[in-house]
């Protein structure tokens, strides 16, 4: 059994984001000690590494909610699963081609600066007139 804390070194997962997943209904309650601890067996432990893995993938508590679900049924198909995954690629990818726009206009923007002064200074004037820009960011 882990305290909260060694679960929190264990898992990389900070004590108030144990507590707040537990308050979602992610985490199951702790059993608790006779000091009134928190204490967690191998499942919670994995479980909690389940969900961490997931949002730093970036998946939503809602997507965590409904793939645990799925996962406590393994009888059933998975598409469910192919579904949440399917979509969060095409969040990233979109997230990806964003980025790729911002980089862009950022090089553009840097690259154009000659002045020696902030009152010639492209950058300044670039920000403050969204229609310098070159393109939608």
């Amino acid at each position: 059994m882990l305290t909260i804390g060694d679960l929190a070194r264990r898992t990389g997962v900070k004590v108030p984001t144990i507590r707040y997943y537990e308050q979602m209904g992610l985490l199951e309650p702790a059993e608790r000690s006779e000091g009134n601890q928190r204490r967690y067996d191998r499942q919670g432990r994995e479980r909690l590494s389940f969900i961490k893995h997931a949002r730093d993938l970036g998946l939503t508590i809602e997507s965590i909610r409904e793939l645990l679900d799925l996962s406590a049924h393994p009888e059933r198909p998975c598409d469910g699963a192919d579904r949440i995954a399917a979509e969060q690629l095409k969040a990233v990818r979109g997230r990806i081609e964003k980025l790729k726009r911002l980089e862009s206009e950022l090089e553009r923007i840097a690259s154009c600066c000659t002045s020696d002064h902030v009152r010639d200074c492209y950058v300044i004037r670039a920000l403050a007139n969204h229609d310098m820009c070159d393109s939608e960011h």
